[in-house]
């Protein structure tokens, strides 16, 4: 099995400071450039698993610096380069503290909602008579807040996000439109490859008194998506769908009786179980974009990594 990539603790010319996240490493530069590595770590149930998962990095990186080229017309985004299979570069701007969740189709957290008899999610009111994995009329924004680390995102109305004054209302109304027409885009992308874009999340920022798209878009990590081929008959027969996600990961979990709850333990992630981890996330790569995906040397990945960034910011 190929190397992981699990931390990385760079000094670059220039650094100021360093942020390590769940999964990615973020380090800002002088000149408000960001040097954002995607690692191999992976996490599920807001835990983040012991072993990382060689490529995954990789995978996930390149994916969303494809999907911010495809969308670049609709608005600005933060990338400015992809250095190195692992790395982009990019603008850093100040993030606004909610996250735009984009719903096409009842399932998820959503569905566990409407089956509980809830019929309004972050204010927006949702039909009667609704089943599992149906499609909404229309796309909907069901907004988050973006929790401090360790803490959860909580589900916020419009309504709230406008009387906190966590956004302005003409920003607010810029990172709507925006996030709607991203999403008829990814729609759009997916369909290309006979698979259904069911729901996203869109991260925003400010800079210069411009809003851009900032972090990942579009990605399994970020995203679900279901296999179009036997979505109608599946539904008509009240069947679990295909779907296209890293929720492989999260059943695997639960198979073994772990939900991140206290007390529960990560079960042993055997080179097998990572091995297939693995090959299931170049799977979602390769039938997302319609490419082949090509391997990277991981031979010395923080020595790559370093000498591709330095020579990049040089």
């Amino acid at each position: 099995m190929k190397k992981a990539l699990v931390r990385t603790e760079y000094e670059f010319p220039g650094q100021v400071s360093v942020y390590h996240g769940k999964v990615r490493d973020v380090y800002n530069l002088r000149n408000d450039v960001l040097v954002m590595v995607a690692t191999d770590r992976i996490s599920a149930f807001d835990v983040v698993l012991p072993e990382g998962i060689p490529y995954k990095g990789q995978m996930l990186n390149q994916l969303a610096a494809q999907f911010l080229d495809a969308t670049a017309d609709i608005c600005p985004n933060w990338k400015l380069a992809v250095p190195d299979p692992m790395v982009t570069v990019g603008v850093r701007c100040e993030s606004f503290p909610v996250e735009m969740i984009v719903r096409a189709y009842l399932c998820g957290s959503a569905w566990r909602a409407y089956r509980n008899g809830i019929r309004e999610i972050c204010g927006v009111k949702l039909p009667e008579g609704m089943k599992e994995n149906q499609k909404f009329p229309e796309p909907i924004i069901t907004p988050t807040t973006k929790a401090a680390q360790g803490a959860h995102d909580e589900d916020i109305s419009r309504e709230d996000i406008l009387k906190k004054g966590l956004v302005q209302e003409t920003d607010y109304a810029v990172m709507e439109k925006y996030a709607l027409e991203l999403f008829r885009r990814g729609t759009e992308i997916a369909a290309g490859r006979e698979l259904i874009l069911v729901d996203t999340k869109y991260e925003f920022g400010h800079r210069d008194g411009k809003i851009y798209l900032i972090d990942e878009i579009h990605t399994p990590d970020s995203s679900r998506y279901f296999y179009r081929e036997g979505y109608e008959e599946h539904f008509a027969k009240g069947e679990p769908q295909r779907q296209l996600s890293k929720e492989f990961v999260r059943e695997w979990l639960m198979e073994n009786g772990f939900r991140g709850k206290a007390g529960q333990t990560v079960p042993a992630m055997t080179p097998d179980i990572v091995e297939n981890i693995s090959n299931r996330y170049i799977e979602l790569f390769e039938q997302i974009t319609g490419e082949a995906f090509v391997k990277a040397d991981t031979g010395n990945l923080l020595s790559r990594i370093e000498n591709h960034v330095t020579a990049y910011i040089g």
